[in-house]
């Protein structure tokens, strides 16, 4: 579904992306763990289109699509959450959604896309808010507005950035479950960074561990989490060898 061939991403003298290289198979599950600042969020960003890398190539389903703006990536089956939820303030859930089904499909009436929306918020628990505002809702169910976004462009290959970040234990299982419902029923591929890792535990059949923009580690769940460099990154050398 996805391969990233030595993808590397500059600002100014900062190399946040240094030869990054992985493969994600059809209806996969991966995780991208690593510290802040590890280059998480920046790949994301290049997958996705909103950032051009200075090396390397994106093929997504065989396309080439290195560098091309993110509407098109979108419109191709790419669709993606943010770590920092910045919903219109104005617009109430099924607009919110609806706007994002217009865009991705510009020959929908409104009333159509409006219909599909109602579908897309029933499926991610939102249903009986259709008609909220943006602003009157709670951090749960503003994770479930992204991910109601995300799924508004019909993706193949779902980025989740963060999508648990700010819930509580039991919100986070729920919405664990709530992406295993969405990745069956719709035939998702999926990656997501996360810093919970019963989360990543859960969700994910390999993980790959980012630090300083490079891979350090690859592998199941339970291989990575004993991985004595991954070990150093999150605890330190002095606690890692003791």
């Amino acid at each position: 579904m996805l391969e990233l061939q030595s993808i590397t991403k500059r600002f100014g003298g900062l190399v946040a992306l240094a030869g990054v290289s992985f493969w994600v198979e059809a209806g996969e599950t991966l995780g991208l763990v690593g510290p802040n600042g590890s280059g998480k969020s920046t790949l994301f960003g290049v997958i996705s289109g909103f950032l051009k890398p200075e090396a390397g190539r994106v093929m997504f389903a065989g396309l080439d699509i290195t560098g091309l703006k993110p509407h098109r990536i979108a419109r191709l089956g790419v669709g993606r959450t943010f770590q920092i939820a910045q919903p219109l303030p104005e617009f109430t859930c099924l607009d919110t959604v609806a706007l994002g089904i217009l865009y991705a499909d510009g020959e929908r009436s409104l009333g159509a896309a409006r219909k599909v929306a109602r579908e897309i918020l029933a499926e991610v628990g939102l249903g009986e808010l259709w008609a909220a505002r943006t602003t009157e809702l709670t951090m749960v169910n503003l994770r479930r507005l992204e991910l109601a976004r995300a799924l508004a462009v019909r993706p193949k290959l779902l980025l989740l950035d963060e999508v648990f970040a700010g819930l509580t234990p039991g919100e986070v299982r729920e919405a664990t479950e709530l992406i295993k419902q969405l990745k069956a029923r719709r035939n998702l591929t999926v990656i997501m960074t996360e810093h919970i890792p019963a989360a990543i535990m859960e969700s994910c059949s390999r993980v790959i561990v980012l630090d300083q923009g490079r891979i350090i580690a690859s592998g199941s769940p339970a291989e990575v989490a004993r991985d004595p460099r991954v070990i150093e990154v999150y605890l330190g050398p002095d606690r890692a060898s003791a």
